[in-house]
């Protein structure tokens, strides 16, 4: 069986068939909707893939706009905003069957010395991932033996994810609970040395459980859901070089909820606590 990381390189991994014109894989899954964190991950591949690869990704702003459809490719096409002395910038639309369904604009800065660093700690202390369960063995653990379709869904995941607080699994345990949550990430496998790969990968793994925050005062994360979630829109920072095949924290939480949507803000960090990416992301939360 091929290597879950293995499949998220190949799938970030875009066919070029115009100069500013690129398609990507859309995997055919038992979805709704095509994944958020993978059409922002190919649509960075998309932006970088016109740059002279010299100046990493500093930022991007995204916004979904119609639900992508599993199985369908998707075309990212480029538009060269602005080749500067220090900045580069790229606007991209990924198109579906003839519909926007997203749009990015990234930011590439070359590497320069500033004069002076601070930075935020993470907010709380939080266990070591290796002392901490998978999801597939806390849901094995709660429910007795991991269902059928969990399983397959875990077999496929690209990344391993340890939530630092235990899954809770009803109303009376999410009662009271603050809107936050921390998870340890890495990818299941290597992805090589482009640092663009494991920028876009990080990409696709920063939208995997940013609204947790929001819905954890509301619902468990895990059993019956009473609401739809879906991701408007989509920032992020890129402060410092990284790889996402090591472990990093992904420190979370939601500041207001209202009005049929939530705000989601993370901070992900290294196991040395050096901030490495900020994240901001708004989703749009329905009754079922």
């Amino acid at each position: 069986m091929t290597n879950p990381a293995d499949s998220l390189v190949d799938l970030l991994d875009l066919e070029q068939i115009e100069v500013n014109i690129f398609r990507g894989r859309s995997p055919q899954e038992s979805l709704q909707r095509v994944f958020g964190g993978q059409v922002a991950g190919q649509a960075l591949v998309a932006a970088g893939r016109t740059t002279d690869g010299g100046r990493p990704v500093h930022s991007l702003h995204a916004y979904f706009l119609r639900p992508g459809r599993p199985g369908v490719p998707i075309v990212y096409q480029v538009e060269r905003i602005r080749d500067g002395r220090s900045f580069t910038t790229r606007r991209v639309t990924a198109v579906q069957q003839g519909r926007t369904i997203f749009n990015l604009t990234a930011s590439f800065h070359k590497p320069e010395q500033g004069g002076f660093e601070h930075q935020l700690p993470p907010a709380r202390e939080v266990p070591d991932p290796d002392s901490l369960p998978t999801v597939a063995q806390e849901i094995q653990e709660h429910l007795g033996a991991l269902p059928e379709q969990w399983e397959r869904m875990a077999r496929r995941q690209p990344f391993d994810i340890r939530y630092a607080d235990r899954l809770r699994w009803t109303a009376e345990e999410v009662r009271d609970a603050e809107p936050r949550s921390a998870v340890w990430m890495r990818a299941v496998g290597p992805l090589g040395d482009d640092p663009l790969v494991h920028t876009c990968a990080l990409t696709y793994a920063s939208d995997m459980t940013l609204l947790d925050a929001v819905r954890l005062p509301v619902e468990p994360l895990w059993g019956p859901r009473g609401f739809d979630m879906a991701s408007l829109d989509h920032a992020m920072w890129f402060h410092r070089p990284f790889r996402a095949d090591e472990w990093f924290l992904y420190d979370q939480e939601s500041p207001i909820a209202t009005g049929g949507r939530g705000l989601a803000r993370g901070r992900i960090y290294d196991t040395q606590g050096r901030l490495l990416v900020s994240v901001v992301q708004e989703g749009l939360f329905r009754s079922l």
